[in-house]
Formats: structure tokens, C-alpha cells, sequence
């Protein structure tokens, strides 16, 4: 209605209403009614005066106030869930809205204590790496010829979860292993590398996770173990699993998505947003998808679907580590071998993936680092190179590479070398019922 019209209304209902000797109040209320006002001003009152419209100006603008102010103490608070105090700390002092706001400056107080707190981590810092999870055991168990390969290649989502939860109770925090040696390009433009002691919050201890090899070459659909990534109907990486019904699901299936759970329920466990490494080969393709030209016909879709995964795993903190293309033992390679292997790489899944600096040695077979096969790898950008060690916890650091250990963690070994991961956890403690 326009403001012409309202005001011929009110005056034509308010002389109406003057004639027949009603109070103010119900007047107010009658006009407020026949032009549709009820309750919108004070007293119902036909328009809103000078001092309603100040008065609500200042609500408004309150409101709006209190508004802000909550929602940056909120994203402060998430900050500081997974240590970034710093942060917390600018985003609090820089707003104009929480001046002189007491909330805030305990909250800052608070988050300064904290980050005062933190110290330098000297110990020994473990890499865990996992294959792929089984989320059925009847059917992954089921003792027909993949059964070997389940039971001894890989463990369980419960025993995932549990391995998680009891690194968690002990006050363990997922950190980046490319924040233990820092890269700096000299003025040639060669890349050099600094050793940096990760400086964590005061009670925790680090902890890297890798992931082995994702591919998913060794599974079979329908076997109760997840078949491939994909993104879900909100653009999160889930893993495709077949449930016993033969009906296709996306969640947290495997190590990648059921990690990302854990950290969204457990928000403490990532420090500074830190994820895992994906280890990948060439073989087979990538996250469950054939993408080389000719091997399959859905290759050239594929390949946008594997470069969306990584894309969304790079943003949320994910990092990715060749393992050659032939997945090959490259201590035992010669230098063309391993330089056409990993050529190899870089043409099909690295174009896919994006930058990589990160090597997961397959088998744990490193090179020799006084031979030319070391030099390649230095050349072709790899300095962070991770081996394997059963049961112990090795890193280096020099200006060319950073040299570290994995202990891949597998149904085989927790079975016949149960001890192997006692700094971690206690084997009996987290196998699933189905191997005992």
C-alpha cells in the first residue's frame, strides 16, 4: 500500500472513529487494523513517530551489534580449537565491534596463555601409514581367495577408529610433515631445506599418518571394503562403499574420510588443520579411477573426477606423495628404470594431482643417497622421502632432503607382531572381535 493512500485510510478511518467517542487506544487499535498495522508500532499507533523510529534504530543497531560480536567470538573459538591462537588472538583485538567488550579480552587472555604455553617437540615423532579399511568382516572374511588379502594387507574400520581414539586419549596431534623441514630458494634458485623441531601445544605430542598406495586395485566390489573416493552431494571426499543389500554408499568407508570424521568430531587432533599424505602409484590409476588414455572408456571423465578429489583433499589439508608409477622397489632399480618410472608418473597421475614434493619409498626400499638415483630424485623436486621401519621412529633433515620412517600398520603384522606398535597402543586393545 502506498503512503498516500495509508494516509488517506487512517484519516478517513480516524474520522469514523472520532464520531462514534472511542478511546485512544481502541481507535488506535481499529485504524492499526483497517490498515493492516496491528502491532507494528508502539501502542499500535498509525505511524511510527520520530521517537519509535529512533528507538528502533538503536535496537537495531544493538542487535546488529550483538550479532557480530558473537559470530567473531565464535569463529575465534574455532580458531583456537585446533591451535591457532595467534589468529584468535588478531581476529579479537583488530574488530572495532568487541572494543572494550569483557568477553573478548578474557577470551584473548585466555588464547595468549595458551599459545605462551606451547614448546619445542625434540622427541621422536612417528609416522603411521594405512592401506586400505575393511568395514564388513563377515564378507571381507569369508575365507574365499581375497580373504588373505584383507585379513593380512589391511585392518578394520574399528580398528581404525580404535588406533585413532587411543592416539587421541594420549594426548597425540596430527601435524604436516612438510612443517619439519622448511624450503628456501637460494638466490640460484635452488630449493634448500631447514630442519624445524614442530613447536606444539603444551601436554601434546606429534604424530604424522600417511595413506598407502590409493588406488584401490586390491578390492572388490561387494567384498564389504570401499571400492573408490567420490564427492558426496555436498562436495565432501566419502569413500563408495557396497553395503550388504548391494546398495552404493558414500561416507566414511576408509582411511580418508573416517580420518576427516574423526577431525571434525575431535577438531584437537589436527594441529593448525594438519591432515595426512595419500600415497599413489600409477598403476591401476588413482582414488579408484582408471584415467591413462585407452584404459577404460570413461578414462577422459575420470580424470576430471580424480583432479576434483585431489583439489578438494588439497583444501582441506591433505598432501600427496608419489610412489613411482610401477609401484617398484627403487632401491633395487637402476637409474633409467627409476627415471622412466617416475617420468612416468609425473605424465599421468602427478598432471592430475598437482605439485609434489613428497616421496613414500613402495616396500620401503629406499635409493643409495650417495648414487645418481638420490641426485633424480632431488632434481625432480622429491625432499621429503619416507621409508619404512617396523618398530622404531626415524627423521633427518639435511639441506637436500629429509629423510624419514613409516610403520605401516596391517592385519598381518598386528597379528604376528603385536609389540611392534607399543609406543602407540596396545594391539589387544584395539583389534577388532573378528580376529580374535
Amino acid at each position: 500500500m502506498s503512503g498516500k493512500k495509508r494516509a488517506i485510510l487512517t484519516l478517513a478511518a480516524a474520522a469514523a472513529l472520532m464520531l462514534c467517542g472511542c478511546s485512544k487506544s481502541v481507535r488506535n487499535y481499529q485504524i492499526a487494523e483497517c490498515i493492516g498495522t496491528v502491532g507494528k508500532y508502539e501502542n499500535n499507533e498509525p505511524v511510527e513517530t520520530p521517537k519509535m523510529k529512533a528507538e528502533r534504530e538503536m535496537k537495531e543497531s544493538e542487535e546488529a551489534l550483538a550479532k557480530s560480536q558473537e559470530k567473531l567470538l565464535a569463529q575465534a573459538e574455532e580458531l583456537a580449537k585446533t591451535y591457532h591462537y595467534q589468529e584468535a588472538v588478531t581476529l579479537l583485538q583488530n574488530s572495532e565491534d568487541l572494543k572494550g567488550d569483557e568477553r573478548a579480552e578474557k577470551a584473548v587472555e585466555d588464547y595468549q596463555k595458551k599459545l605462551n604455553q606451547m614448546y619445542t617437540y625434540d622427541g621422536a615423532i612417528g609416522h603411521l601409514c594405512f592401506t586400505n579399511l575393511v568395514v564388513d568382516t563377515d564378507r571381507a572374511f569369508d575365507g574365499d581367495e581375497y580373504a588373505p588379502v584383507y585379513r593380512q594387507n589391511m585392518i578394520t574400520l574399528e580398528e581404525f577408529e580404535n588406533i585413532l581414539n587411543t592416539l587421541y586419549g594420549d594426548g597425540y596431534i596430527l601435524i604436516d610433515l612438510h612443517t619439519l623441514a622448511e624450503k628456501t630458494e637460494t638466490l640460484d634458485g635452488d630449493i634448500t631445506l631447514i630442519e624445524r623441531d614442530p613447536v606444539i601445544p603444551e601436554g601434546k605430542k606429534p604424530i604424522i599418518i600417511s595413506v598407502e598406495n590409493l588406488n584401490y586395485e586390491s578390492v572388490r566390489n561387494g567384498d564389504g571394503v570401499a571400492t573408490r573416493l567420490a564427492l558426496d552431494k555436498d562436495g565432501n571426499v566419502g569413500a563408495v562403499y557396497t553395503d550388504e543389500g548391494g546398495h552404493d554408499l558414500i561416507g566414511a568407508y576408509d582411511v580418508v574420510p573416517a580420518l576427516e570424521q574423526f577431525i571434525a568430531e575431535h577438531p584437537d587432533f589436527s594441529f593448525q588443520g594438519a591432515r595426512g599424505v595419500i600415497g599413489l602409484s600409477g598403476t591401476k590409476g588413482a582414488f579408484g579411477y582408471a584415467v591413462e588414455e585407452g584404459s577404460s572408456p570413461d578414462y577422459e571423465s575420470n580424470q576430471q573426477t580424480v583432479k576434483a578429489i585431489a583439489d578438494k583433499l588439497r583444501a582441506d589439508g591433505w598432501t600427496f606423495a608419489t610412489e613411482g608409477y610401477g609401484y617398484l622397489e627403487m632401491g633395487n632399480q637402476s637409474y633409467e628404470t627409476l627415471r622412466e618410472d617416475i617420468t612416468k608418473w609425473q605424465d599421468t597421475i602427478g598432471a592430475l594431482i598437482g605439485e609434489c614434493d613428497t616421496l613414500l619409498y613402495p616396500y620401503g626400499s629406499e635409493v643409495d643417497y650417495s648414487t645418481e638415483k638420490a641426485a633424480l630424485l632431488y632434481n625432480q623436486g622429491y625432499c621429503y622421502l619416507v621409508g619404512m621401519w617396523s618398530d622404531g621412529d626415524h627423521t633427518e633433515v639435511n639441506s637436500k632432503y629429509l629423510r624419514q620412517t613409516r610403520r605401516t600398520i596391517t592385519g598381518y603384522v598386528l597379528e604376528n607382531y603385536p609389540g611392534n606398535f607399543s609406543t602407540y597402543f596396545s594391539t589387544s586393545s584395539i583389534l577388532d572381535s573378528a580376529r580374535r
